[in-house]
């Protein structure tokens, strides 16, 4: 279905899960949805499975919000005590809709967890205590991240069946325009994935001599991509400038925002330094902005009068970066927000964080790839194949 059939049975009221593949629109269509509760008069809860979700739609963790925490269990004892918080009470009473999104990252341990304390605060036994729940992910990519080995996806809990959930599938694409590549990826996350789909990919095999210079690298794990990232920064010349991070809040909501962000709390830059905006322009982009979106690459081409990074895109366009706010909101008010320039060091990050970004490159190593989706992920960030740089590709990653 198009998204405006989609938020057309969203403002009903009905539960829903919010489904389609990457680059359907899936975030903005449940922005567009919490914009219009929001001229409604309803303040949505707005959470996410991970931090860095809950950035993309300025919420907390799901986590957070019902005050399980970091807590893969509840006895009756930790249900009272978390419902006996004043401040969690406080939150799930005032609640209307609940919006969770990246569900697949999900457990379905912690959806049973957040129900059991929704039920106990609001004293109705119905899930998620009657709220109106809206569910947003595929589960076609990340699974949950877990300590234990095995791990059921959200969807395998009662509280999931018991939801009695209306399914919307965005079916319209937004992000690739490439109809070979769209067949590389349909096949891979209907896991038909056939000889020719494989050749498909390994044509843009290319050998470490003839990787682009200026594209991202995606790995699977954290120390190849702060490796790189160190490395590449120390061989440019010149002195680097230094722009950090600064907040508003509550200490512990703070530095929860701080781990959901793209933006490091110190970033370091150099003139030439490759690097990627970690953030989407402002829809009426004032000032010296010009238009970017989460995933837009360019270089440091110089600094303004103020010291700010002037950055030139890959389509060439300059663009003079001031710094903007990340934020969590509760009930229509700021809870609390970081401030730093939009910018990442872009020689390499890993494929989970760059789940919602949208690519013109990225060179891959897929050779290590360890949990299902995370070739799928990393694939489908591109927007056509000729973008797309492979060094090394296993099973999994298919």
């Amino acid at each position: 279905m198009t998204q405006g059939e989609a938020l057309t049975i969203l403002k009903t009221g009905a539960n829903v899960y919010l489904t389609g593949e990457p680059g359907s629109g899936k975030t903005h269509t449940i922005n567009e949805f919490i914009a219009w509760l929001r001229a409604s008069g309803i303040e949505p809860s707005v959470t996410a499975a991970t931090g860095i979700a809950a950035t993309h739609v300025a919420g907390m963790t799901l986590h957070s919000w019902s005050g399980i925490g970091i807590n893969e269990s509840l006895s009756r004892v930790d249900v009272d005590r978390i419902a006996s918080k004043e401040h969690i009470a406080k939150r799930l009473m005032k609640a209307k809709v609940l919006i969770i999104e990246e569900i697949s990252m999900l457990s379905a341990t912690t959806f049973e967890m957040a129900d059991v304390i929704c039920r106990e605060v609001r004293r109705v036994d119905a899930p998620f205590g009657g709220l109106t729940v809206i569910l947003v992910g595929d589960f076609f990519q990340l699974p949950p991240v877990s300590r234990r080995r095995e791990v059921e996806f959200a969807y395998a809990s009662k509280v999931w069946r018991d939801l009695n959930l209306l399914t919307c599938y965005l079916t319209e694409q937004y992000r690739q325009d490439d109809t070979a590549f769209l067949g590389v990826l349909s096949a891979i996350r209907s896991g038909n994935v056939e000889t020719l789909h494989y050749e498909e990919l390994m044509r843009r095999h290319i050998e470490p001599t003839e990787l682009p210079a200026d594209a991202p690298k995606l790995f699977s794990h954290n120390a190849d991509v702060d490796r790189i990232n160190a490395t590449e920064l120390a061989k440019l010349p010149g002195a680097s400038k230094k722009f950090k991070m600064s907040s508003k809040g509550k200490d512990s909501l703070v530095e929860g925002l701080m781990r959901g962000c793209l933006s490091p709390e110190v970033l370091e830059l150099k003139e030439g330094a490759a690097v990627m905006f970690t953030k989407n322009s402002p829809p009426a982009s004032a000032g010296r902005q010009g238009r970017f979106v989460n995933g837009t690459l360019g270089i440091v081409a110089g600094w303004a009068a103020d010291g700010m990074p002037i950055i030139k895109t890959k389509n060439g366009l300059r663009i003079t970066t001031e710094p903007m706010e990340w934020q969590l909101e509760e009930q229509g008010k700021v809870r609390a927000s970081i401030s730093q320039i939009p910018l990442r060091l872009a020689y390499a990050m890993t494929v989970h964080k760059s789940q919602g970004m949208s690519m013109d490159a990225a060179i891959m190593d897929l050779s290590k790839a360890f949990e299902y989706g995370q070739g799928y992920v990393a694939l489908s960030r591109v927007r056509r194949l000729s973008g797309v740089y492979l060094t090394g590709l296993n099973k999994r990653a298919l």
